[in-house]
């Protein structure tokens, strides 16, 4: 007797999800939202394959290289999936001699990371992408990058806080402490780490696995443990006479001295949170580098003194950590080709950004579809269906831009189309008699009523309008009903 197959397990693969329905209307929602202001700043549209040859990607992302996935062998290529849309980008202004562009990108990226599918943290998830490349003055495209952060979130109607650094102020900070040249990543890396855990943690990563010693990270924590505005850090950082004798923190200075002036003609100033422990572990930042995170429900100003950060400290509020993310990378472009194209950009986490919003939707789920008008038809026993007349309305709504269905039966049952039609603000029901007057009629779902303009014997029957006037009627109530767009 042959053996039984083994039954094959189905579901998604780990660290991925099927999208579907409200979900999926929640995430295109985003996807819109993101995309509307990438142009509203003129941005162009740029797609590149799903995976790269694997020399593409390597050395770009310190520590975080792990997390690539790599793929086998393909007819003596060695490829691997994108571990984010930046590095593409840069190959991309490199192959084909790109000097100026401001690009946006909404792809999948994969990343071999440990998944948190309730906090928005995949394997598999989408990155909306916004950069701006090509030699301009100092800080100011930086500046816009940070309005586009803004202008999203106000969009989303998120509050949020843009924890902000400066590489070159960073990397002086290690050197002023005492932190040798080619420790300096290693040791970023561990910094970066303070805003989900404690400084002692920290601490003792940076000195007994990366061989620091420990007055040196205690000279390091003197530093990193300050945030405030931007003016403030400023202050903070030129009171120090051992600070600004160093070259790359003067270089660094100069930089943020343009961006607090920049962004407050730009109304981006009060969310600008300078954050010395902020590190980034990208290899390939060069100049400002910045994190978007949900505000505290706390409401509570940043202190320039915030005392030692709790583990999770974060990711309280919201549960997803940051949500946005990017920075300068003046030399990455050049890793490619012969010429160095500066650019400074920003990612939005889609995935984790959608967490947020559907916690803050709670239980009441959203719309599976996005349906104006149900098309219905009723009658006696002599009733047909009145398939071709309902396939006759379905064509005049949709011909005027409206979304509509109906039933793909010949002859449905009116409790059956009421069923079908549940999500869906308005119906236009079509009957025998009335349809022999050239009229049918309109109704309001959900709440008995037909519009404001009916006789009392109408109640509960909807609107009775002529077939001339029912794409105007249709889009006249649309407007008072529902916020959904009507092309």
């Amino acid at each position: 007797m042959a053996s039984k197959e083994a039954k094959i397990s189905l579901k998604a693969v780990k660290g991925t999800r099927d999208w579907s329905g409200s979900d999926l209307l929640l995430r295109d929602h985003v996807f819109e939202t993101i995309s509307n202001i990438f142009k509203l700043h003129g941005g162009t549209p740029l797609d590149t394959p799903v995976f790269e040859l694997r020399e593409i990607l390597s050395g770009k992302y310190g520590e975080d290289s792990k997390l690539i996935y790599n793929l086998e062998d393909q007819g003596g290529e060695l490829c691997a999936l994108r571990y984010d849309l930046t590095v593409p980008f840069a190959r991309w202004l490199a192959m084909n001699n790109v000097q100026q562009i401001k690009r946006y990108q909404i792809a999948k990226v994969y990343r071999r990371d440990q998944p948190a599918i309730a906090r928005g943290r995949m394997r598999e998830f989408y990155q909306c992408d916004f950069d701006i490349a090509g030699q301009y003055d100092p800080m100011i495209p930086d500046a816009e990058i940070l309005r586009v952060v803004a202008e999203t979130f106000d969009a989303l109607d998120q509050e949020i806080v843009i924890k902000l650094n400066h590489r070159k102020i960073l990397d002086g900070l290690f050197a002023v402490a005492g932190v040798p040249a080619e420790k300096i990543r290693p040791i970023s890396s561990a910094v970066d780490k303070l805003d989900k855990e404690p400084w002692e943690a920290v601490k003792k990563e940076m000195v007994e696995q990366k061989g620091l010693p420990e007055e040196v990270a205690d000279k390091i924590g003197q530093y990193v443990l300050n945030k405030g505005t931007v003016d403030e850090m400023i202050k903070f950082i030129r009171s120090d006479e051992g600070l600004t004798a160093n070259d790359e923190i003067k270089a660094g200075l100069a930089d943020m001295d343009l961006l607090s002036a920049y962004s407050k003609e730009l109304n981006t100033f009060d969310k600008i949170s300078f954050d010395l422990s902020l590190a980034r572990g990208l290899d390939y930042y060069t100049g400002v580098i910045f994190e978007v995170v949900q505000k505290p429900a706390s409401n509570k100003e940043e202190s320039r003194y915030p005392g030692k950060p709790t583990k999770g400290k974060e990711e309280t509020s919201a549960g997803v950590g940051s949500i946005a993310a990017g920075g300068r990378y003046d030399n990455l472009v050049g890793m490619y080709g012969k010429k160095q194209i500066p650019c400074v950009g920003i990612s939005f986490g889609v995935d984790r950004i959608y967490t947020i919003l559907k916690a803050r939707r709670g239980d009441k789920a959203g719309p599976s579809r996005q349906v104006d008008v149900y098309v219905m038809a009723f009658g006696g026993k002599e009733f047909d269906g009145l398939l071709l007349q309902r396939m006759s309305v379905a064509r005049q709504l949709w011909e005027a831009g409206i979304r509509a269905e109906y039933s793909a039966k010949v002859k449905p049952r009116l409790p059956q189309q009421f069923k079908a039609a549940e999500d869906v603000p308005l119906a236009v029901i079509l009957g025998q008699d009335e349809l022999a007057d050239g009229k049918v009629r309109i109704k309001v779902l959900g709440t008995g009523k037909g519009g404001e303009e009916k006789k009392e014997d109408e109640k509960d029957q909807g609107l009775l309008v002529s077939r001339d006037n029912l794409v105007e009627e249709v889009k006249k109530l649309l407007q008072q009903t529902t916020s959904l767009p009507i092309r």
